[in-house]
């Protein structure tokens, strides 16, 4: 199998960081988070990696290079102009078998041997790694029906959302729904799939996930990532 890696955005909510220096090499530790990537995907056997990249990609190429210091075969797939996080997908050639894909700045303890196990007993086209979160407003929320005549009043209430962890995989007939070098986002693709009858499933998943694209999510994740070293690289 391969693994698709994006890595190439602006990572502009990590600003001025990502002004020079690409988000998925921002470091977790002593190691970039794109490298914590690679070392999750080659313990689950998948040694196959395509990076995308963009902005600032010879910052990329240069740290990992053809992947041979990692025990990995990487290649890269460059976008000439942002192609949003499915669009790149077109650009990549040999996708005729079932891929990973994911973003580039994801911290998370999901086996990815589970998801893929998952996605095969589903018999789905696709399968998103799905995390239950719990988004609190710091604010009193007013409703009514009418915009005129309060209905409630709730006092910084939480609300729980399930959503996508940025992992997912693939089948190769997904690549159909997407064209070549047009912008297309993966919540535009999803829609695209169900529209079209494809069975799109989700793998909920209760264990660690944290996406980098925030400063203090980025500050968390690299405390949580000394704190629990182990139980994200499987080291004894």
């Amino acid at each position: 199998m391969k693994a698709v890696i994006l890595a190439g955005g602006k990572g502009s909510r990590l600003a001025p960081y990502t002004k020079i220096l690409p988000k998925p090499l921002m470091p977790i530790d002593d190691m970039p988070i794109l490298e914590v990537l690679l070392r999750q995907l080659k313990y689950c056997g998948v040694t196959d990696i395509v990076i995308t990249v963009g902005h600032l990609a010879a910052l990329l190429k240069t740290y990992f290079l053809d992947g041979r210091e990692f025990g990995m075969n990487i290649t890269y797939s460059h976008e000439e102009k942002p192609l949003g996080t499915a669009g790149p997908l077109a650009l990549v050639a040999g996708l005729d078998d079932t891929f990973f894909i994911m973003n580039g700045d994801v911290l998370t303890t999901l086996n990815f041997l589970d998801l893929l196990k998952f996605h095969r007993e589903q018999h789905a086209i696709a399968t998103i790694a799905a995390y239950r979160k719990t988004v609190k407003i710091d604010l009193g929320v007013l409703q009514s029906k009418d915009g005129v005549k309060l209905t409630g009043y709730i006092e910084k209430p939480s609300y729980d959302y399930v959503v996508s962890m940025g992992v997912y995989i693939f089948e190769p007939e997904v690549l159909k729904y997407i064209p070549k070098n047009e912008y297309l986002d993966f919540p535009d693709l999803v829609l695209k799939l169900i529209e079209a009858k494809e069975k799109v499933a989700h793998l909920p998943f209760d264990g660690y996930w944290k996406d980098l694209g925030r400063p203090d999510d980025y500050e968390q994740a690299a405390q949580d990532f000394v704190n629990m070293r182990s139980e994200f690289l499987k080291e004894k």
